[in-house]
């Protein structure tokens, strides 16, 4: 069988979803290696990544070494991956997606509801500071940056009274012992792509893409689909305010997006069905556009910054 290269960040996260990769792979007979790569987002560790801007900072430096032929696949959290990818790569798998709401973890309280006024909440992600917001003004939002151990140590020494994380990255870790609440989709709407691995190669790499096909989940494919055509539409990246949960109900997915202020007080939602995830991803994206979603974007990009243009 073939001999695999994977390329993928470093941190215990990423280096647990290349050596799940690696272990499915070698079921198949593969001898497979991983080479850890230091992404731009990975250097950056004292500025919140929305206020960096940079799309791809989780990848860019993984692809080059994919181009130039160090690596043979990459394995991503698909949430960090562009929904347009460079010329020259393509989006071989997603695979079996894990639960892919955000968490609730803290200490000493039992929910968000139970925080007391003004609590110091944990995270970098204006997505979810948007939706907190909306619904607790009073709590004040810090940032939070580092791999999941960190973050959690953070909770634990008291730096903070609660965090949000996403249930994947901790269930794949153990990391589980101070989840309180899992947050449903209409409270905090998750990222586009939460909790699935996307599978990167060389666009025509025939032999790796027929190596790597089992490693596509139809449904995971079809739910993330949906998620990365809306934010295609809205021209966001994952440092936006966007939320995008994708399923399948009854023989058709149900898409729920969010766009929101960072400071809560404005939220749009929007939720539609469909069969086809592409069409339903635009649709649920030109019908945020059409309720003001270009002058909340606008105001998070900066004026400098060119919105999608209205439908």
């Amino acid at each position: 069988m073939a001999r695999l290269r994977i390329g993928s960040r470093g941190s215990q996260l990423a280096l647990w979803q290349a050596n799940h990769i690696s272990a499915l792979l070698r079921e198949r007979g593969h001898e497979v290696e991983i080479e850890i790569i230091k992404t731009t987002g990975d250097k950056i560790t004292d500025v919140a990544l929305a206020k960096v801007g940079t799309k791809g900072m989780f990848t860019k430096e993984i692809e080059e070494a994919l181009a130039e032929g160090r690596v043979d696949l990459a394995v991503h959290s698909l949430k960090d991956l562009p929904t347009d990818l460079p010329p020259g790569f393509e989006l071989v798998a997603v695979t079996t997606r894990v639960n892919p709401r955000d968490v609730f973890l803290s200490v000493k309280h039992e929910s968000i509801n139970a925080l007391p006024q003004g609590a110091r909440v944990g995270t970098s992600s204006l997505r979810r500071q948007a939706q907190l917001k909306a619904v607790r003004p009073d709590l004040v939002i810090h940032p939070l940056r580092g791999n999941v151990d960190t973050r959690v140590r953070k909770l634990e020494e008291g730096e903070y009274d609660a965090i949000i994380l996403a249930a994947a990255g901790l269930t794949r870790l153990g990391k589980t012992q101070w989840v309180k609440e899992v947050l449903s989709e209409d409270f905090m709407c998750p990222a586009a792509g939460q909790g699935a691995l996307g599978i990167e190669i060389r666009l025509g790499d025939n032999a790796t893409r027929e190596e790597l096909a089992f490693l596509n989940d139809p449904a995971a494919r079809a739910a993330t689909t949906c998620e990365r055509a809306l934010l295609k539409k809205l021209g966001g990246g994952c440092q936006v305010p966007i939320g995008a949960f994708a399923e399948v109900r009854d023989g058709m997915l149900r898409l729920t997006a969010v766009v929101a202020r960072p400071d809560g007080s404005e939220v749009l939602r929007e939720q539609q069905n469909g069969g086809d995830p592409v069409a339903l991803g635009e649709s649920v994206g030109d019908a945020l556009l059409r309720r003001g979603a270009t002058r909340i974007l606008e105001q998070v990009y900066g004026a400098a910054a060119t919105p999608p243009p209205q439908p």
